[in-house]
């Protein structure tokens, strides 16, 4: 059947007619199509390749993506929500405010793609690449990502509110202003990252490297913090009101104009003489030495 039929089929199964039928274009190729708005919720997809497509605004929530090939297609705005893209290629694709809340994807690869204020919220992503992404303003609330590459993405003020990322790396991400309020960051490699702005307000930080990170004004207020390293890190203007700081490693990190930092947070962290206290003086932290206090302008 050609596919403008199977598109007419598909919709009238969807509407629940009697004469229409569940589009199936598993396995074919659909390169260059134009398709967009086009009404494929609940489709089978699996294995299709849409490479260039135009897919804009198109309904495939629910749709059986899993080892289809959208390289480069255009999906701003289109509704994957609940999808399947299990070992999908999305490589250079356009997904601009299109939305992939509760998807589920195992070795899916988004390398390149631009997902600027994307919604993906409760998904669930794992061993998968997002690597050099753009995405600015993007949601992640709720999701879980585990086995996960972010490195050298955009990631400017992009939402992860009560994400739990285990195992993920954001090496030399760009993520100015990001919000990781209330995330539970297991194993993940942050370093060189730009996080400066970001916000760890009651964010769980488990054995996470932060090495030669701009901190400078992070908010890590009420966050818990274990076993992380900070060496070559920056923090001034950081807060760190209610941190509970457990063996966090500041050896080699810069501190200088953290604030709110009290005595018993840098007793129970490591300090060495490599370490810049608040007050601009060289470590180890001493009890009693006001070195917490970051010096007046």
């Amino acid at each position: 059947m050609p596919l403008a039929g199977i598109l007419r089929a598909h919709e009238k199964w969807l509407a629940g007619l009697g004469d229409g039928r569940q589009a199936d274009l598993s396995g074919r190729t659909l390169n260059d199509e134009d398709l967009h708005e086009a009404k494929l919720a609940k489709a089978f997809l699996n294995g299709a390749t849409f490479l260039d497509a135009n897919l804009a605004g198109a309904d495939l929530t629910g749709a059986s993506m899993d080892r289809a090939d959208l390289q480069r297609a255009n999906l701003a705005g289109a509704d994957l929500t609940a999808a399947s893209l299990n070992s999908a290629e999305l490589s250079g694709a356009w997904l601009r405010s299109a939305s992939l809340s509760e998807c589920k994807m195992i070795q899916a690869s988004f390398r390149r793609a631009k997902m600027d204020r994307i919604q993906m919220l409760d998904a669930s992503v794992r061993d998968s690449n997002f690597q050099q992404v753009s995405g600015e303003s993007a949601n992640f609330h709720q999701s879980r990502f585990y086995d996960v590459d972010w490195s050298e993405s955009i990631l400017s003020y992009a939402q992860f509110y009560h994400a739990r990322l285990q195992h993920v790396n954001f090496r030399a991400v760009t993520a100015t202003g990001a919000s990781f309020n209330c995330a539970k960051l297991d194993h993940c490699n942050c370093t060189q990252a730009q996080l400066d702005d970001a916000k760890f307000t009651r964010a769980e930080i488990v054995q996470c490297n932060f090495a030669d990170v701009d901190l400078r004004r992070a908010d890590f207020r009420e966050s818990r913090l274990r076993g992380c390293s900070f060496d070559h890190a920056v923090f001034d203007g950081a807060r760190f009101g209610a941190a509970q700081l457990h063996t966090v490693d500041f050896r080699g990190a810069d501190l200088r104009g953290a604030r709110e930092l009290t005595q018993d947070q840098l007793m129970q962290s490591l300090t060495d003489p490599s370490t810049i206290l608040p007050n601009g003086s060289r470590g180890p932290f001493m009890r009693f030495s006001g070195a917490e206090k970051p010096a007046k302008a």
